[in-house]
């Protein structure tokens, strides 16, 4: 069941046919099992760096905040006042602030900055982009600072339209629950009328021959379509069910989608990009118990608009430690991540004599459990909180298992992390 698995050694040519497989496709999504496992951030960026370096990929977009990463794209190609990886990844402070201000894409972020240094004066540098929609505020404070420096008179009108907000105060969760709950009216129409203007003004300039920032004005647009999205996605999360979690990865896949045609029209060539993100994203939805209910994510999006140039890798580990909280909000905390249940993937993989292989799971039969880490693990509700059923054989294109993992290193050490977990015991109850 296993004969396609090959050993990882740590050797420099581990992924070699991963990599020429990657490189048949535009997209290779990478993905992870929880959001603090170290080795998944190491491998990954290790394979990131072979498919920029070999295989001419340009883009790395992450599950992380579109402003946020975009100060980060800055850094690494030497645009910013930033002087370290650190102060450029000072920006990612909503929680949880470890996934990506850790050492490891500390790392990687130098790497990134050191390879566009080496390029040729004309060639195209590789950038750091955020996919995800959680920045509100942060979004239409950038909105409006762009149309600061390039028309005062558009930025006062964007003031007026985005202080509807305002009456709601910082937290989108207020906004979330009055407007869903509480009978106030949304922000709805004045973020789209904002986005309008904005898609205008590219227009307008053209007509014009007015010149334009083509990067600086991508950055704002794809802001105020975010506000647009943040809006409906918030409302959305009081409604319960689905549909918040299917605005998000919709958002997530369409910025991705415009994120490499602005990059192809801007670079003049076809832009591949690696995309980071957990399983639960990466994995082609269609083939787990969390598709059946009717989620959807980008791995199927991306599948469905961009068929074979879709290119999808997961993770899976057997036990270890973890860096994630107890409850959403909660300090960071090294947690001992129990043994894998009995009948899952990942128990199948552990019974194997080498303890980290790269698998192709076509060959792969049935449905088993699956475990998915986020950002909180609750060791005591282990099989209700961290598996979901799936078919490995039509989630991914490949499957890297690290038998026994460790927690990702943040930049802010919390007493809690530096603690640590008592070793696990056994048996336990699930």
């Amino acid at each position: 069941m296993l004969e396609t698995a090959r050993s990882l050694s740590g050797d420099v040519a581990d992924y070699d046919g991963l990599v020429r497989s990657a490189a048949r496709a535009r997209f290779a999504l990478i993905g992870e099992a929880s959001h603090g496992t170290h080795e998944f951030y190491r491998e990954r960026a290790e394979i990131t760096k072979r498919l920029i370096a070999e295989e001419v990929f340009t883009a790395v977009a992450v599950e992380g905040d579109w402003p946020d990463a975009y100060r980060v794209n800055l850094y690494v190609r030497g645009a910013s006042g930033d002087e370290t990886p650190e102060e450029a990844l000072a920006d990612f402070r909503r929680f949880p602030a470890w996934m990506w201000r850790n050492l490891d894409v500390v790392e990687f972020i130098a790497w990134l900055r050191e390879w566009n240094e080496a390029l040729p004066p004309h060639a195209p540098k590789v950038g750091f982009y955020g996919l995800d929609l959680y920045s509100l505020h942060t979004s239409m404070q950038a909105v409006v600072e762009y149309l600061d420096g390039v028309d005062p008179e558009a930025a006062k009108r964007a003031r007026l339209r985005y202080a509807c907000f305002d009456h709601f105060g910082p937290d989108p969760q207020v906004y979330a629950y009055e407007t869903g709950l509480g009978g106030a009216e949304p922000c709805e129409q004045e973020a789209v009328d904002q986005l309008i203007e904005l898609r205008r003004m590219v227009a307008e300039k053209a007509q014009s021959d007015g010149w334009l920032d083509q990067d600086g004005h991508f950055y704002a647009e794809q802001n105020a379509r975010l506000v647009v999205d943040a809006e409906e996605y918030y409302r959305a999360v009081f409604r319960g069910g689905v549909e918040s979690w299917n605005l998000r990865d919709r958002h997530m896949a369409e910025t991705l989608d415009a994120l490499v045609a602005h990059l192809a029209r801007v670079d003049g060539r076809e832009t591949k990009a690696a995309v980071w993100a957990h399983n639960s994203h990466i994995g082609d939805a269609r083939a787990t118990q969390l598709g059946q209910a009717g989620e959807l994510n980008i791995g199927q999006l991306v599948r469905q608009r961009h068929g074979t140039e879709a290119f999808l890798v997961g993770f899976t580990s057997y036990t270890g430690t973890v860096t994630a909280a107890s409850d959403w909000g909660g300090p960071a905390e090294r947690k001992r991540v129990r043994r894998a249940l009995p009948g899952s993937w990942e128990e199948l993989f552990h019974l194997r004599d080498d303890r980290r292989f790269l698998l192709l799971p076509a060959d792969l039969s049935g449905v088993r459990p699956q475990r998915a880490i986020g950002v909180i693990y609750r060791p005591q509700t282990e099989r209700i909180s961290h598996y979901f059923d799936a078919r490995l054989a039509d989630q991914f294109d490949a499957i890297i298992h690290i038998d026994e993992t460790s927690a990702v290193e943040p930049l802010e050490r919390t007493s809690e992390w530096e603690a640590g977990e008592l070793p696990e015991t056994y048996p336990w109850a699930v």
